[in-house]
């Protein structure tokens, strides 16, 4: 058995491969890896306008693209 305490993961039985999927599972959650990475490097403001012009595009058109009906196979 695993509890999650914070950023913490306790390993229970002897089971280090289903703590550490937690553990990499909670840190994706929360969002720190993304943050990292953002202050490793500096982007341009108009770069970073880009890149959500770019990813709003990209969730819109997966919108429209659940909306569709499926095919029919006749």
């Amino acid at each position: 058995m695993i509890k999650l305490y914070g950023r913490k993961v306790f390993v229970k039985d002897d089971n280090v491969d289903k703590a550490l999927r937690q553990f990499k599972k909670k840190i994706q959650d929360i969002g720190l890896l993304q943050e990292l990475q953002a202050r490793e490097s500096y982007t341009k403001p108009t770069v970073q306008k880009k890149l959500a012009k770019s990813q709003a595009k990209r969730r819109w058109k997966k919108y429209l693209r659940d909306q569709q009906l499926p095919k029919k196979y006749f």
